[in-house]
């Protein structure tokens, strides 16, 4: 298997669709394929492994099989290893495991756009809009419910680390990153997420690289 990644500072799909992989504990092979460099549209136009999702990240390639889009991948790969890795075992837990990966998948456009994924940052006083500020509400509002009702089993939201943890290990970015106040139990959640060993090797690789996008760099309005 072979999947296609972004920067890993700033590509938010790109650590959904590798954690999916850890998460499997199949092999792959990763390549890089820096974003939005000064031959960035050339690059999507040439690379015949990005090609199939029209230049996006991350993509999946297992054999004549392409996947693209991280929540597919996470899909395909528990179709290929067991859905109980990815899923509770449970119908009411699974239910809102589903529905918090789907609701994370099309929504939050807000504090996507003001608080890009940038692991490397770290922002005090950053001004926050309405809308922002609704997104971060309802998130937490999912944290509080997956913890308080099937939580209990370990630190993560459905107990043991899961699919949706995978799909909301970026927003745990963005909260430390631009210094979102969240209560305690959010606090617990985030820093056992932070700390996940596939998490810290992350971290360590999106540290040690060496490119600049400045489009998700430009300082943030401070309160």
């Amino acid at each position: 298997m072979k999947l296609i990644l972004g920067n890993k500072n700033y590509s938010s799909w790109s650590l959904r669709g590798w954690l999916a992989m850890k998460q499997s504990g199949l092999p792959f092979e990763e390549i890089m394929v820096p974003l939005y460099g000064d031959d960035w549209d050339q690059r999507k136009k040439e690379h015949d492994e990005i090609a199939p999702s029209s230049g996006k990240v991350p993509v999946l390639w297992d054999g004549d099989a392409v996947v693209w889009d991280s929540v597919a991948i996470l899909e395909y790969l528990a179709d290929k290893v067991g859905r109980d890795r990815f899923w509770p075992k449970a119908d009411d837990a699974r239910a809102m495991a589903r529905s918090m990966v789907a609701e994370m998948h099309s929504s939050y456009q807000a504090l996507r756009s003001e608080c890009p994924m940038n692991i490397r940052r770290r922002v005090e006083g950053v001004t926050i809009s309405e809308a922002t500020r609704a997104d971060i509400v309802r998130i937490l509002t999912l944290w509080a419910e997956a913890r308080a009702r099937f939580g209990r089993g370990g630190p993560f939201l459905f107990g043991t680390f899961g699919a949706a943890d995978i799909i909301y290990a970026p927003v745990v970015s963005r909260f430390i990153s631009y210094g979102i106040a969240v209560p305690g139990f959010a606090l617990a959640y985030m820093e056992a997420v932070w700390e996940h060993e596939w998490l810290q090797a992350w971290i360590a690789a999106a540290e040690a690289e060496d490119w600049t996008i400045e489009q998700f760099e430009a300082e943030p309005a401070r309160r």
